[in-house]
């Protein structure tokens, strides 16, 4: 997620503090940051602060870890309601030095107005109106003990107090030689990727056209452009006349791996919101049937065909129950975008890692290897199967294929990416994701 330049007027940071506060108090309780903000933007038109709220959203998310130990330094006690824990650690967010990654920082308002405006914001909930003066009382107490601020997680330490304990257990047994990499890469906003459609133009030419909008941005892939700054999306050239569509990097790599070709059947199993179905229907003429157990998701599907002027199969079903939908002819082509913990875009969601339970990465492993097994079957003889998890566990993608090979004797392991980590650089900026891809022995 792309940072956003502070809002202007101090006076606004209040209500940004307060809505943001809402929205962690409601991650806190199970609930995803995406549907969190969908909800407390619900008719709020002012698109200055609606951006403010999701900043400071998606950077508390990033620095949780420190900023509950933050409060858990000044306050003395656990503030209550939760309402108030959560102005606070938003608050403190903002006032830290600490950066996510355990560099210095500056700050990105003065203090002074950062401790006056969540004052304002307490002041301003009749939930919380009383607690103003303990609000003002952590906040100066904070600034003014910086020593013992920083000694609550010296640099080196930050970056692991940011993710559950679980999480970096698994990711340093998993890569003992970039596991700090892995985890300081969920620490940085993700960049705006976007796919240029090969059927209306190349990413050279559009490029071209895009240097008198985004100077800085760069091609980094076979159709990908990342952009230098960030941008709503109806506001990217192009993208209302399907010229381009925003996917990352990594996804990007899909359809060309898939490999399919005119005339052949295509089944995109798990497909909302539409990205990998609407770039394989880009590079090759193909019957596709886009197929999401969730008939709200598969609206994003048929939004993103209509402005891509592309044609699939809609389907609503569970792609490990094939009985319930399926036509009953094989599919040359099936890509399995299988559920998984989404370990691999914690840069894009940083609420990830606070939602899930060490116990949920086992737990979709075997929902993962039960769709499998149900979309072999659906493969035609000869057929490509290519699974993607994004992920960076292990058990969701290196073990899930070679399990699912070791079951197989028909199932010939085709070459692949494998296992990408998430990467963030000049020439490669992308997510963590794992493919496996297996040819159908006739």
């Amino acid at each position: 997620m792309p940072v956003r330049a502070p809002i202007s007027g101090p006076d606004s940071l209040s209500e940004a503090l307060l809505k943001a506060a809402y929205v962690c108090a409601a991650v806190r309780q199970g609930h995803s940051l995406p549907l969190a903000l969908h909800k407390q933007f619900a008719g709020l038109a002012d698109p200055g602060l609606r951006g403010a709220v999701q900043d400071l959203c998606y950077r508390t998310m990033r620095d949780r870890g420190r900023a509950d130990k933050l409060l858990d330094t000044f306050a003395g006690r656990v503030p209550e309601p939760p309402l108030l824990r959560e102005l606070l650690v938003v608050a403190l967010t903002l006032l830290d030095p600490v950066g996510p990654t355990g560099e210095t920082r500056p700050l990105r308002y003065a203090a002074f107005t950062v401790v006056d405006q969540a004052v304002a914001a307490a002041e301003a909930s009749p939930k919380i109106r009383r607690a103003k003066s303990f609000v003002n009382a952590v906040l100066r107490t904070s600034l003014r003990e910086t020593d013992r601020a920083r000694a609550v997680a010296p640099p080196h330490e930050a970056l692991v107090m940011n993710y559950p304990k679980w999480w970096v257990e698994r990711v340093r047994a998993a890569y003992p030689l970039q596991w700090e990499a892995i985890l300081a890469s969920g620490q940085e906003p993700a960049p705006l990727t976007l796919r240029v459609n090969r059927r209306r133009s190349d990413p050279v030419r559009y490029l071209e056209q895009l240097r008198a909008w985004d100077s800085e941005a760069v091609s980094i892939g076979t159709e990908a452009i990342r952009m230098g700054r960030a941008l709503p999306v109806e506001a990217i050239p192009g993208f209302a006349t399907g010229l381009v569509s925003v996917q990352d990097e990594a996804a990007q790599r899909a359809a060309h791996l898939l490999g399919a070709e005119h005339g052949q059947r295509v089944l995109d199993a798990c497909a909302a919101p539409g990205g990998k179905t609407c770039h394989i229907l880009e590079l090759a003429e193909v019957a596709m049937t886009a197929l999401d157990v969730d008939a709200n998701r598969l609206l994003r599907v048929e939004e993103n065909l209509q402005r891509l002027g592309l044609v699939a199969q809609l389907r609503v079903g569970h792609a490990g129950r094939p009985e319930e939908w399926w036509d009953g002819l094989p599919y040359d082509r099936v890509l399995a975008d299988l559920p998984c913990t989404a370990s691999g875009i914690v840069r894009r969601h940083p609420d990830i890692r606070w939602l899930r339970r060490s116990s949920d990465v086992e737990a979709l492993s075997r929902q993962q290897q039960h769709i499998l097994e149900a979309l072999w079957r659906l493969v035609a003889p000869g057929g490509k199967l290519l699974i993607v998890t994004c992920s960076v566990f292990p058990e969701e993608g290196q073990v899930l294929a070679r399990d699912f090979a070791q079951r197989h004797r028909d199932a010939a392991p085709q070459p692949a990416c494998g296992q990408l980590l998430p990467s963030s650089g000049p020439a490669t900026d992308h997510d963590g994701l794992f493919f496996g891809s297996f040819d159908k022995i006739a």
